[in-house]
């Protein structure tokens, strides 16, 4: 039987969090945009779905990620690439005024939090070899 570490169930975790959450935006844009991203400007569903696509793009790598250790840090980082890119626009929003600061807190679990845990992962295997992962 194969061992599955922290880091494979990290990974399914948050694959299937992202790959959820982009499909949700890809399929029924306005009532994820009403319920998550309202206070960020007018609804524009081709924007979400755009950012759907990228969440499930990013979801899928953990996912494969997950299930294949000798592609794990870089599946993994490119699921973290755009989680720390979409993380670093809301700072740059918050910096900017667009936003409160209070976003910075209310967005932690479901922004930073992935992204950090996706580099984490991405680091470990990266200093482990693919039996130990």
């Amino acid at each position: 039987m194969e061992r599955r570490g922290v880091a494979y169930w990290v990974l399914l975790l948050l694959g299937a969090g992202a790959l959820a959450n982009g499909l949700v935006m890809l399929v029924v844009p306005e009532p994820w945009f009403v319920r998550i991203a309202a206070d960020t400007g007018p609804f524009n569903p081709h924007l979400v779905r755009d950012v759907g696509a990228a969440y499930a793009t990013s979801g899928i790598a953990a996912l494969w990620a997950a299930r294949a250790p000798l592609w794990r840090a870089p599946l993994a980082l490119t699921a973290a690439l755009f989680q720390g890119m979409h993380g670093a626009i809301h700072v740059f929003d918050v910096l900017s005024g667009a936003q409160p600061a209070s976003h910075l807190l209310e967005d932690f679990p479901g922004v930073y939090l992935p992204t950090l845990a996706l580099i984490g992962v991405a680091l470990h295997a990266l200093r482990s070899p693919a039996s130990r992962a």
